[in-house]
């Protein structure tokens, strides 16, 4: 696998059968499937959050030769639903980026916003902006704009396909939406019965 690059072999949990998948860097692979049928669980397992067997690399790096928080880092997941441990948004960042915080609709004093005074579909814009300040090396993206209207979910699009460009970031995001992954990932892959069907091979053109 080329640095950076994701692979996994034989990846298995009481939901899911053996899994064999590799990222490239930059390269963007789409997951869907029925409710339940263990896409966020398989994203917990590769950021080495639940227990699983078989081997995880990142670059030749296996998951077992570093520390879990080291790993998450690394290989970072955007879960579904997001948690806050501070009162307002700009303690749960290290520096106020304007310029990021503008590209997903906000203003420069949403640094001041009340956590819970914010809709779901600011926690989510949010929660995406704490990940990629991470400037991870690898996306795992659960349902990243399941609470987003149309110009919102254009927006996030638009920065995580930046982020992947220019960060060369191997992802794996996840959405009921086959359409949205058609459009933005270079392959896709239907997980049904704990195993990863092929969907679909090539991106569709914007």
């Amino acid at each position: 696998m080329t640095a950076g690059g994701l692979q996994v072999r034989r990846l298995t949990t009481p939901h899911l059968r053996a899994i064999d998948l590799d990222l490239a860097p930059g390269e963007c692979v789409g997951i869907t499937g029925p409710s339940g049928s263990g896409k966020s669980l398989l994203l917990r397992a590769l950021a080495d959050m639940d227990p699983f067997e078989g081997q995880i690399s990142l670059g030749g790096e296996s998951v077992h030769s570093m520390p879990a928080p080291q790993w998450r880092r690394r290989v970072a997941l955007l879960p579904a639903t997001s948690a806050w441990w501070y009162d307002s948004v700009g303690p749960h960042f290290r520096r106020v980026d304007t310029p990021a915080y503008e590209a997903l609709g906000f203003p420069p004093e949403v640094a001041d916003w009340e956590i819970r005074r914010l809709s779901s579909g600011e926690r989510q814009r949010l929660s995406l902006l704490r990940l990629l300040a991470m400037r991870p090396e690898v996306l795992l993206l659960d349902e990243p704009t399941a609470n987003l209207d149309a110009a919102n979910t254009r927006r996030a699009e638009a920065l995580i396909t930046a982020y992947i460009r220019q960060r060369m970031a191997a992802t794996l995001w996840v959405s009921h939406d086959r359409d949205q992954l058609e459009r933005l990932c270079a392959r896709g892959y239907r997980l049904v019965a704990g195993r990863l069907n092929p969907l679909f091979n090539g991106r569709r053109g914007n």
